[in-house]
């Protein structure tokens, strides 16, 4: 069936194709799966959409999705407010918290530094981290960027710019995911591994 690239169903599919992720052939299977929903489930996935945009903005303080001024993460008294740390994206901050080890705050930078793509300290909001630093009362900064160029360098940048207060900063280790071979680990992955060894 050939798609009318003027009509409704093509301006859904050019919608969805800008999601993440969703190329156009998955595109088109959800534009048709759309169509054939019920009238009601599918407004009801329309005033969803609706409700995040209109309820949800940034944490004032750090930056993750909140549904007023503050996250739950920051409004929660009973978290360690000695220890910020830092992802990149809301996303990464939600696998932390499944895991469950983690109790203290955390600093969402919506992105990495990557000079080529024209993003910037700025653009990070870098400073952003260094005014809570500076307001007291932390002690340490767990550094948690991507294992990437970018996430590299952006650790670097905060690292450089967090050590004359003081405080302890920190990175996560990176290596071989448990359960996996060592001989299928790809260079980047033992070399970090070994890197990050530690004492038994």
């Amino acid at each position: 069936m050939a798609v009318d690239q003027q009509g409704l169903l093509a301006r859904l599919i050019k919608e969805l194709v800008r999601l993440p992720g969703i190329g156009h052939k998955s595109a088109q299977r959800l534009a048709f799966h759309l169509m054939k929903m019920e009238r009601e489930d599918a407004l009801r996935l329309a005033d969803a959409i609706r409700a995040v945009k209109d309820g949800l903005a940034f944490c004032s303080q750090c930056r993750n999705i909140a549904e007023g001024e503050l996250c739950e993460f920051c409004r929660d008294p009973k978290r360690d407010h000695s220890k910020i740390f830092v992802v990149e994206e809301p996303s990464t901050l939600y696998a932390v918290e499944r895991a469950g080890a983690y109790r203290g705050l955390y600093h969402v930078l919506l992105g990495a530094l990557s000079p080529l793509d024209g993003v910037g300290p700025g653009d990070i909001r870098a400073e952003e981290l260094i005014e809570r630093v500076k307001l007291g009362g932390v002690e340490e900064v767990i550094l948690a960027t991507n294992p990437t160029i970018e996430g590299e360098a952006t650790a670097i940048y905060l690292t450089r710019m967090l050590k004359p207060f003081g405080i302890r900063v920190s990175r996560i280790a990176y290596g071989i995911p448990v359960g996996m071979d060592i001989e299928y680990a790809d260079e980047v992955t033992l070399l970090k591994s070994i890197e990050g060894r530690r004492d038994l």
